[in-house]
């Protein structure tokens, strides 16, 4: 199939001022699970080049907070509600300063990150399992007991796994695919909803941390 970087999404994105057309992934997960509320601090692992932010703005309103993180410079926002630093969410400098910005720990945390793809499936799989790793040792340090944590990863022999340690940690698992998700992706996104309030040992990682 031939990939096309600028289908009616991206095209759609364009006229409605997003940022990419990974905002209606978002839009879209969040009326199907009500992951994020009004008045809610949310943080967004990987954020740029900022569509989740802008998203997760207007989904809190004036009364949230939402906080994104990429080692990438992401462009300033207009929305006074979003604040944004640049770093690695998997250190633990880096976390204690999404804490200490935002006050509490938060009630969703978001991860739309994808490892630097070599084009070998099987590795390419291996190093997003990792990533996922990496983002929820960072949401289990960062939400509140009860919070939401949304994470993508691609459709290989570690989803059983992954799937499996995140049940540790959550209520209730829900996997799930967009409308939105390109033709031809293995992506898939794992919604975990109400958090257990148990810390997760740190996991190692082989990629850098790259959005998309």
């Amino acid at each position: 199939m031939i990939y096309q970087p600028k289908d009616v999404f991206y095209r759609r994105a364009k006229e409605e001022g997003y940022r990419s057309r990974a905002a209606y992934k978002l839009l879209e997960l969040n009326r199907r699970f009500r992951l994020i509320r009004p008045g809610d601090r949310v943080v967004d692992l990987g954020s740029a080049p900022g569509g989740w932010l802008q998203v997760a703005s207007r989904l809190t309103g004036p009364a949230g907070r939402v906080l994104g993180v990429d080692i990438q410079p992401i462009e300033p926002f207009k929305e006074e509600n979003i604040l944004i630093i640049r770093g690695d969410v998997t250190s633990e400098e880096c976390q204690e300063k999404i804490t200490g910005l935002l006050g509490s720990r938060v009630d969703c945390v978001l991860s739309d990150l994808s490892p630097r793809l070599s084009g070998i499936r099987d590795a390419d799989v291996r190093r997003s399992a990792d990533l996922v790793r990496s983002a929820l040792q960072a949401a289990c340090r960062l939400l509140r007991p009860g919070g939401n944590f949304l994470v993508k990863t691609f459709v290989g022999e570690e989803l059983k796994a992954l799937s499996l340690e995140l049940e540790r940690h959550f209520r209730s698992l829900q996997r799930t695919r967009p409308e939105s998700t390109r033709k031809g992706s293995s992506e898939i996104y794992l919604c975990a909803q109400g958090f257990r309030g148990e810390t997760c040992d740190l996991m190692p990682t082989e990629g850098k941390l790259k959005s998309p």
